[in-house]
Parts: structure tokens; C-alpha cells; sequence
């Protein structure tokens, strides 16, 4: 469990994140065509040395690439994150796929397959009956 700590600095970095993308400071290589970036969840360790940054891609296009850039200018983010939160140290930033939105689709899915729908419409009918 996350202390409160860690959820704040956390939240404070995904701010600063976020506004960096929205403002499209992020400096993308040359030749590749930068997606539009959310930045989802921001965990940090409890030493506040080390953060995760999960981020997805708008329509998830480019996914790993995407990832692998950020990571090779995780230098960047950083140095811009120490400039807009104020920390003692600035954690070291490792940037992951968010893949939440992808296992809430899966679990979409089988909550509406036909055996699942089936097993449902079986239950309220015995509710109602009762």
C-alpha cells in the first residue's frame, strides 16, 4: 500500500508529465511522428527514488515505440521535473506501458459473451421468482 507521500509526489509528477505533453515539449526524434501521449499513473517507490510513468498513446498506436523513446530521454523528463516539483531528489523516471485500458476491454468482452449474458439472464430470472 501506498503511503500518502508517494500517492502526492506521484500525482505531482503526473502533472508535470502531462503539462510537458500537452504543451508538446518532448523532444521526439527526427522522422518519427509523435502520437499524442496521456500520461495515466505515476508510481513511486517508497524511498521516492524511483518512479514508474505509465503512459499510453492516443488509440495506442506505436505503443513500444513510443516507450523506448521515452525511456532514452527519461534524462529530459526528469530535468524538467526537477525544475517544476519541488523535491529533495528527483526520482529516476522509467517509463511502461499503461495496459489497464486493455484489461478493461478483455473484461468487457467476456462480460458480455453469450455464455456470461446466458448465466446472468439465468440469475435475475430465479431473483425475480423468488
Amino acid at each position: 500500500m501506498r503511503s500518502q507521500r508517494q500517492l502526492r509526489v506521484g500525482e505531482e509528477i503526473r502533472h508535470a508529465l502531462a503539462t510537458l505533453f500537452m504543451r508538446d515539449e518532448v523532444p521526439w526524434p527526427v522522422g518519427f511522428a509523435a502520437p499524442t501521449v496521456t500520461v495515466t499513473e505515476v508510481q513511486v517507490s517508497p524511498d521516492l527514488k524511483n518512479a514508474s510513468v505509465f503512459v499510453m498513446p492516443l488509440g495506442g498506436e506505436k505503443l513500444n515505440e513510443t516507450v523506448r523513446i521515452l525511456n532514452d530521454r527519461a534524462g529530459y523528463f526528469r530535468h524538467e521535473v526537477s525544475q517544476n516539483v519541488r523535491l529533495r531528489y528527483t526520482p529516476k523516471l522509467n517509463f511502461k506501458a499503461d495496459n489497464s485500458f486493455t484489461y478493461a476491454q478483455r473484461i468487457d468482452e467476456i462480460l458480455h459473451a453469450p455464455e456470461v449474458a446466458k448465466d446472468l439472464e439465468d440469475k435475475n430470472r430465479e431473483e425475480s421468482d423468488d
